[in-house]
């Protein structure tokens, strides 16, 4: 079975966007300051990408206009709006929890949710996630979007590992 791996930024008050849903706050607290690629290495892991509409819109518009940056991989966008698929893009209907279900059974690696919350939200709902790597920026939004918000009842979580680098904690969770 593959693995469904969180793998996501938020600021230090639990925020993935701003109030217009924005994210260039993403940084660290000095531009100049040390920065380590955990990214690459946990792509490596991956070849399935999962986000909804938003997110997938904010990559094409904003953060990689120019340049599709899953190539070689699948990515899903869940979305109510009708749009042509592709090889690498598959827009789909599905509720978020299903979909991983069908596609946690198929061969592969693993499974990526990129974004956003609410397509995290019912999958931590449902306990579908197997690993949270989430990097806590520096910065304290005051409101916009929440990676969690309200969830029935508790989730308990064992710390993998964590390290800091120029004002950001990255944080490895499992379930206990």
């Amino acid at each position: 079975m593959r693995k469904v791996i969180l793998y996501i930024a938020m600021s230090l008050d639990g925020y993935i966007a701003d109030r217009k849903g924005n994210v260039d706050w993403l940084a660290g607290q000095d531009d100049a300051g040390e920065q380590i690629d955990t990214y690459g290495t946990f792509i490596k892991e991956v070849d399935t990408v999962l986000m909804g509409w938003n997110t997938y819109r904010q990559i094409t518009t904003q953060l990689s206009p120019e340049e599709w940056p899953y190539q070689g991989m699948t990515t899903y966008v869940i979305t109510h709006r009708r749009q042509p698929s592709s090889a690498d893009i598959k827009f789909v209907q599905e509720e978020p929890c299903s979909l991983v279900r069908r596609l946690r059974e198929e061969q592969g690696k693993a499974i990526w949710i990129c974004g956003g919350s609410s397509i995290i939200q019912p999958l931590v709902q449902e306990d579908l996630l197997d690993m949270y790597h989430i990097s806590v920026i520096p910065t304290i939004l005051g409101a916009g979007i929440g990676l969690f918000g309200e969830i029935a009842g508790e989730v308990k979580l064992k710390l993998l590992s964590s390290q800091a680098y120029n004002g950001i904690v990255e944080s490895v969770y499992v379930h206990r």
